[in-house]
């Protein structure tokens, strides 16, 4: 089908507009939950935590010994600075990946089951549909953001979504139609042309009645 074609434009721009990129996500999220995913990684994948400290400072061109003899706050600091950069792209999906896969297996797990998803019983699957109920989804994930952080189940959606391009239409509707699974704030309306016109003659007298008290 030709991206000219109108449904199949808006669709794909409807669908990069609500995707986030890892390394977007990183600057989004709340600063306790980004510290939180390199503490973790730190305290319980202490070989991952090294790998990205090699990864971000290959990316710097520089040996990863000058940030491992840093102290550790000072480490992760460093981390969570450089994974926000669009060149971080790929290892901040990695990062947040296993986070979620290991640290929180059990959200992942409720996810996949409720779509009725097989899984490996640790929250990883192969075969996606290519469709979702958009009922039993938001049911799903309404479950969820009772039972789990909410910041980390939208997390958990975004990096979902970057599994294929352009994500699921049916969750990219339920993100744009959900603010709890959104990043950001949303862009303040534009005033229509009659509502702007009207405030501009409005205002006009008032400004006329100032000028004359000042004369």
């Amino acid at each position: 089908m030709p991206l000219e074609n109108a449904d199949t434009s808006d669709f794909l721009t409807k669908s990069f507009l609500s995707m986030k990129q890892a390394h977007e996500l990183f600057q989004e999220m709340k600063p306790e939950t980004a510290l939180s995913v390199f503490q973790y990684l730190r305290d319980e994948q202490r070989e991952v935590y090294k790998a990205t400290i090699n990864s971000l400072a290959a990316n710097k061109k520089f040996r990863p010994v000058i940030i491992q003899r840093k102290p550790v706050g000072e480490q992760i600091d460093w981390m969570l600075k450089n994974v926000k950069l669009r060149g971080s792209g790929e290892i901040a999906s990695q990062v947040l990946q296993l986070w979620l896969l290991k640290g929180h297996t059990e959200l992942l797990k409720a996810f996949l089951d409720g779509l009725g998803i097989e899984h490996d019983g640790e929250g990883a699957a192969e075969d996606i549909p290519e469709e979702f109920d958009a009922k039993k989804l938001k049911s799903t994930v309404t479950g969820l953001l009772k039972k789990h952080e909410p910041e980390v189940v939208k997390i958990y959606l975004h990096i979902f979504q970057l599994q294929r391009s352009g994500g699921w239409p049916e969750l990219t509707s339920l993100i744009e139609g959900t603010p709890e699974l959104q990043f950001g704030e949303a862009p303040a309306p534009e005033k229509s042309a009659k509502k702007a016109a009207a405030e501009k003659e409005a205002a006009e007298p008032a400004a006329e009645e100032a000028s004359e008290e000042e004369a």
